[in-house]
């Protein structure tokens, strides 16, 4: 073992322990990785900023473009209101189609995004039936998984292809991934109807218990919202009279959520932070205070005759939020980014891990998997739908405005789709081609072009591209390839293959797929050499590992998406990951038997 070799292999463990802590982003993470590798010499200049040019790079920017477009002129809700017409109202269908709908979506798209433009339609499906939504929302994250084993068009698979043209083997082509990967597609979503299904909780939006049919089930009955509202009068001669909401400090001072002012017999739901409270005044509120600040600020508790406990009217919307997976707002607070002040809605109350938090919300830092309940005028949660930073939940019922740019968008994505699998055009070209023309035939702007890309998911790939060279070059790659033969060798090439997925299926668990990708491919690669399997097949392991993230939410953005909604607990995905995984390894198996001659 040489000098460069130990070098390489501190970089990945250190690499691999800040992925899994948390510590450093994952992007500046691998940007300083490149800054090391540089500097030490261990990767030439000329190749040390290559990840930025690579077409991998490049097809993943084009991919986040496309994915706009899509979900800009509306071309995702065309097939998020077929949804509903198709599953009807029995569980087993509606499963059935939502995760078919959703894997064939995120054959041509992020996985992602995929199943984040399919999770309103979803939500909204589910009020309209008695179907629950932790009965849908796990398969609609494990959907999108599993159509992304079957399609190059997937970040992972993009880069064990980038990884095979480093060791100087033909890249995968559009198709090559469906042989295998479309059994196993199949195979998830059978288990999923037949048997996944049943074992998925019972909880309605928010993780409360559903005994109701979801048509007599209002989002204040899930959140439990109707008896935690109280009321106050204002008493003449408060120090609040006279005083809007938010200079009298109602959610500063106070800790509480006005949800309606009640002002002589008429109801006024969700106030907004300028409105002027008067003496006589009834205050609707959530959260706790006490009799000595009651006193302080002139206020009564009452109870008020015109409550009818109704949180939306007709211009008021009640609706459920989660942060989009892209979102920046992790690790803050409401407080901090002003939510109340920008967006005039009112979080009333957070679902966290199977608990409904009504108190101190705008102190509590938020969280990937978090489902907050909002209340504002719907013209606010209009607008709020086009904040970048949250995703609404609840159907978007509007008609698509330019339905001609949705099937142009949907058109230009099949093309960049159709001539890479045809050998017209290289995937980059194909995919860069689609994604400026639907800026130039206005899908979307230039500046929702950039918006769309995730930005950080460039830098990751980009910067740690770099180690995937240096671990070629050191012979890191050969080294622990060659371990893993002496472990499995014996076993056949096809053990080893099984090893080099599990692996990857595992790291997958608690570093990002791409990050497992970049690590694993060059090692599969050395060690499908060693026992003269065919390097592609066994390099395609790593990439159907690096899509099996079932076994915890934390495995996949996708999997905390729905996490909050559904209202799942850790365990819920672990019941039914364990044994998806294992039919998984299996149909991989009988895959590379059939299909890539390792035996």
């Amino acid at each position: 073992m040489t000098l460069p070799i130990v070098f390489v292999l501190s970089l990945i463990a250190i690499a691999s322990a800040l992925l899994i802590s948390d510590r450093l982003r994952p992007d500046l993470m691998a940007l300083l990785l490149l800054v090391i590798l540089g500097l030490t010499g261990l990767v030439p200049a000329k190749d040390l900023f290559s990840g930025f040019s690579r077409s991998a790079v490049i097809t993943i920017m084009a991919l986040f473009i496309i994915t706009g477009g899509l979900e800009k002129t509306g071309a995702t809700r065309i097939v998020g209101k077929q949804l509903s017409r198709l599953a009807g109202n029995s569980e087993g269908r509606a499963v059935t189609v939502v995760m078919v709908a959703t894997a064939a979506l995120s054959l041509m798209m992020n996985t992602i995004a995929a199943a984040a433009v399919l999770m309103p339609p979803v939500i909204g499906m589910t009020r309209q039936s008695t179907v629950r939504p932790s009965k849908l929302l796990m398969p609609l994250a494990f959907g999108a998984l599993l159509g992304g084993m079957a399609t190059l068009y997937t970040t992972s698979n993009i880069l064990v292809s980038t990884a095979l043209v480093d060791s100087g083997f033909k890249p995968f082509g559009v198709l090559e991934f469906a042989p295998v990967g479309l059994p196993m597609a199949a195979a998830g979503i059978v288990f999923m109807v037949l048997v996944g299904r049943r074992w998925l909780p019972k909880s309605g939006l928010g993780g409360q218990p559903d005994e109701l049919p979801r048509q007599s089930r209002t989002l204040s009955e899930a959140y439990g919202l109707r008896d935690t509202v109280h009321a106050v009068y204002v008493k003449p001669g408060s120090v609040l009279a006279g005083q809007s909401l938010a200079s009298g400090g109602w959610g500063g001072k106070l800790g509480l959520t006005v949800v309606a002012i009640s002002r002589g017999g008429a109801i006024q739901l969700a106030p907004p932070p300028t409105e002027e409270v008067i003496e006589g005044d009834v205050v609707l509120y959530s959260g706790n205070t006490d009799d000595e600040d009651m006193r302080r600020y002139g206020l009564l508790l009452t109870d008020d005759p015109a409550w009818n406990g109704k949180f939306a009217s007709s211009n008021v919307s009640l609706v459920e939020v989660v942060l989009h997976p892209r979102s920046s707002l992790a690790g803050k607070t409401l407080r901090e980014i002003l939510f109340r002040e920008k967006h005039q809605l009112s979080v009333l109350a957070i679902w966290r891990e199977g608990i409904t938090v009504r108190e101190g919300l705008g102190d509590l830092p938020l969280r990937f998997g978090d489902a907050l309940l909002m209340q504002g005028p719907r013209a606010r949660i209009k607008l709020l739908r086009a904040d970048p930073e949250f995703l609404v939940l609840d159907e978007d019922t509007a008609a698509v405005e330019t339905p001609r740019k949705a099937w142009m968008a949907v058109a230009l994505t099949t093309a960049a789709v159709v001539l890479p699998a045809a050998n017209i055009l290289p995937i980059a070209e194909a995919a860069f081609a689609a994604a400026c023309l639907m800026v130039l035939l206005n899908c979307l702007t230039m500046d929702e072009a950039y918006n769309a890309i995730e930005w950080k998911t460039v830098f990751l790939v980009a910067g740690m591209i770099p180690l995937g060279l240096a671990m070629n070059s050191t012979g890191t790659a050969a080294l622990i390839g060659n371990g893993l033969v002496k472990l499995l060798g014996s076993f056949g090439p096809l053990a080893v293959a099984g090893g080099v997925y599990l692996l990857a299926m595992l790291l997958t668990q608690v570093m990002s797929g791409q990050a497992t990708a970049i690590v694993l491919a060059p090692i599969a690669i050395a060690a499908a050499q060693s026992v003269g399997a065919d390097p592609r097949g066994v390099a395609l392991t790593v990439a159907m590992g690096c899509s099996t993230a079932f076994l915890t939410p934390f495995g996949h953005p996708a999997n905390m998406l729905v996490m909050g909604p559904g209202g799942y607990k850790v365990k819920d995905y672990t019941r039914i990951g364990v044994p998806l995984t294992a039919i998984m390894f299996v149909v991989l198996l009988a895959g590379l038997f059939l299909f890539w001659n390792i035996r």
